[in-house]
């Protein structure tokens, strides 16, 4: 049975974006400093929802996740796909189904706080590695959105990493 997981960037003030949708206050930041590709050696299947597809699909020349599954959670079609892509568009349970089938490697929950809290709200999140970015960028997409859903997940380790940036991991089953 895969594991779903998260790893996430936030700003100091809770934002993964800018209002605009941008990140050029983390892009200044190294990912291998933070264990990246360590963490995605372990992962086989990448989810992401319109809004992170739509942000890769801008910002980068190449599809970065191209020996990965990767799966996009949308009600719209994707025109010209940068990478082989699998257009989800059934339940959030279907497709918790679906992943917690896979015996290939780990899930990775990529990007937006929305799709994340929806798998966190079924109790499909397992971990989530979040790293708290010395930035305060004064608003945008909070973290994660105010839905009503409350827990309480079990701190698994907290780490200071180079630049000012804290490293959380957390276990939610």
């Amino acid at each position: 049975m895969a594991r779903i997981v998260g790893y996430i960037a936030t700003s100091l003030d809770g934002f993964i974006a800018t209002p605009n949708d941008t990140l050029e206050w983390l892009t200044k930041y190294q990912p291998d400093d933070f264990g990246y590709q360590e963490f995605i050696s372990t992962i086989r299947t990448v989810v992401m929802g319109r809004g992170t597809y739509d942000y890769v699909d801008r910002e980068l020349a190449d599809w970065p996740y191209a020996d990965k599954r990767s799966i996009v959670v949308t009600s719209r079609p994707v025109d010209a796909p940068k990478g082989e892509i699998e257009i989800w568009t059934q339940s959030i349970d279907a497709l918790v189904a679906k992943l917690r089938a896979l015996d290939d490697g780990n899930v990775w929950m990529i990007g937006g706080g929305k799709l994340q809290m929806a798998f966190m709200e079924r109790g499909a999140l397992d971990e989530i590695e979040i790293y708290v970015m010395p930035e305060i960028i004064g608003g945008g997409i909070p973290l994660f959105p105010p839905t009503g859903f409350r827990t309480t997940p079990k701190l698994i380790s907290a780490e200071a990493k180079s630049e000012g940036v804290v490293q959380l991991r957390y276990r939610f089953t």
